[in-house]
């Protein structure tokens, strides 16, 4: 749960850096500014220009999760029976290594390609810290499965607005890490999968949320997840109408027609690399993960707490006799 929590302040740390431009502010990596990282003077930090203390910070708080991260692995490999367990903290140490090298690499070499790379690794880091949590915690192992007969329906929507989420996150990368080489046709067409995928993942989180509702009341470890889900989609869809007001502007058919003599439209301007802007961009892309991690969370329970309806072999050889008498 500490690193969960800690991957979830710093991927809101990152997404601030890139939102701010701060990302080259030190030009250095592993060092900063020939200091240690660890060593960096504690006045240049503070007192220092803003982007520096962004992307200083965003490097502290990156090692401490790989310290963390290490912990844990210790800590499951001295106490965790489960082999599996075992072995996926592993792969989130390696996940996590992986990620401080991009995030190093890109400012060595200056590459807008590993920015978004860098920035697509994060929320996986975060959905697998995410997993870890939910298979060793307490519930996990005293829960007990329900069979029924809806649980297949609701476990493949649940894997498939888990994927769908991550999906999305992706696409958010190629709008946000725009280079000055795209085209304007190039990023409307971004920016347009980037809405029809927010409408698939709506509309995926509606349909866990209907069935967990209508099927599943009773599970409270399934229900708190998904409306959860509804409730980060309603703000992550206004955050995200924020991020595009604060960054172009009303869209042209918004200060058209009736809303034409609108004083505070009429008012409005974009200011560049505004707090606000910087502000609605970061919590738009933080919240992204946010429902990337609870989807994950209520997949991984649905398939812990839920059974499908096994076919019995008399079921099948009753089948087979009704298929027979068609024929």
């Amino acid at each position: 749960m500490l690193l969960v929590c800690l991957t979830f302040v710093l991927l809101w740390v990152g997404a601030f850096v890139t939102s701010t431009n701060s990302g080259m502010a030190v030009p250095d990596w592993p060092t900063t500014y020939g200091y240690n990282p660890f060593l960096y003077p504690l006045a240049t930090w503070f007192n220092g220009p803003r982007d520096i203390f962004y992307e200083h910070s965003h490097r502290l708080l990156g090692s401490l999760i790989g310290m963390v991260t290490i912990l844990l692995v210790v800590v499951a490999w001295l106490s965790e029976p489960r082999r599996w367990v075992r072995w996926t903290t592993l792969a989130a140490l390696a996940l996590v290594i992986v990620q401080g090298v991009l995030g190093g690499m890109r400012v060595v070499l200056g590459e807008r390609l590993l920015a978004q790379v860098h920035g697509c690794v994060a929320p996986l880091f975060f959905a697998l810290a995410v997993a870890i949590a939910t298979v060793t915690s307490g519930w996990w192992t005293a829960a007990s499965e329900r069979v029924d007969r809806h649980a297949g329906r609701l476990q493949r929507l649940a894997i498939a607005t888990m994927a769908i989420a991550y999906l999305q996150l992706v696409l958010g990368t190629f709008v946000r890490h725009v280079s000055t080489q795209t085209s304007v046709g190039e990023f409307r067409i971004f920016a347009i999968f980037h809405l029809l995928g927010a409408l698939v993942l709506t509309g995926h989180v509606a349909l866990v949320a209907l069935r967990v509702l209508r099927q599943f009341s009773g599970e409270r470890l399934l229900v708190r997840p998904a409306l959860a889900l509804v409730g980060l989609i309603a703000v992550q869809l206004c955050l995200g109408a924020g991020a595009w007001l604060t960054h172009y502007g009303p869209p042209a058919w918004l200060t058209g027609g009736w809303l034409a003599n609108n004083e505070w439209l009429q008012g409005f301007t974009v200011e560049a690399g505004s707090l606000w802007q910087a502000h609605i961009t970061t919590a738009h892309v933080a919240v992204g993960s946010l429902i990337l991690g609870t989807a994950v969370a209520l997949a991984l329970r649905s398939l812990r707490l839920l059974q499908g309806v096994p076919v019995m072999p008399a079921d099948r050889a009753g089948a087979r006799t009704l298929a027979g008498m068609a024929a």
